[in-house]
């Protein structure tokens, strides 16, 4: 199946905690990055999520916030450290690509916000996602 979401990072199941309408999974991305994920409690069951499962952890590019230094005092707890490869900008929008470590980010943010951080190649940014944005897929 080929899909159109362009972040697709490599991992492994680390933790599983289930709610009762929710579970939170904790992901070891092949860089060695954690990564958290949540989902609903039936989708972990459907998919046998259990510590060692292998995992593709999927974000949408338009999920992927950018900051250019460390933000204190937000809820957002995937913070992947990264730097900037390329930016494609058109009038409105900008796509950024970001190398992180074991893999590659795409960030699609607003020209202006892409200008406001004077991203270029090379800068280091931190790829902020909320977890709530990161879906889980298994062989």
């Amino acid at each position: 199946m080929s899909l159109s979401i362009r972040n697709q990072l490599p991992g492994t199941v680390t933790a599983v905690t289930p709610g009762e309408a929710m579970a939170t999974v904790r992901v070891r991305l092949s860089g060695g990055q954690d990564l958290t994920a949540a989902i609903t409690r039936e989708a972990a069951e459907d998919l046998g999520l259990t510590p060692g499962t292998v995992v593709r952890a999927l974000v949408k590019s338009t999920e992927v916030a950018l900051a250019t230094a460390p933000v204190d005092g937000l809820s957002i707890r995937n913070r992947l450290p990264g730097t900037v490869t390329g930016i494609t900008a058109g009038d409105a929008m900008a796509s950024v690509r970001i190398t992180v470590e074991g893999g590659e980010l795409t960030a699609a943010i607003t020209k202006d916000a892409a200008d406001d951080l004077r991203l270029s190649a090379g800068t280091p940014v931190i790829a902020l996602i909320k977890s709530t944005e990161v879906s889980l897929a298994v062989a």
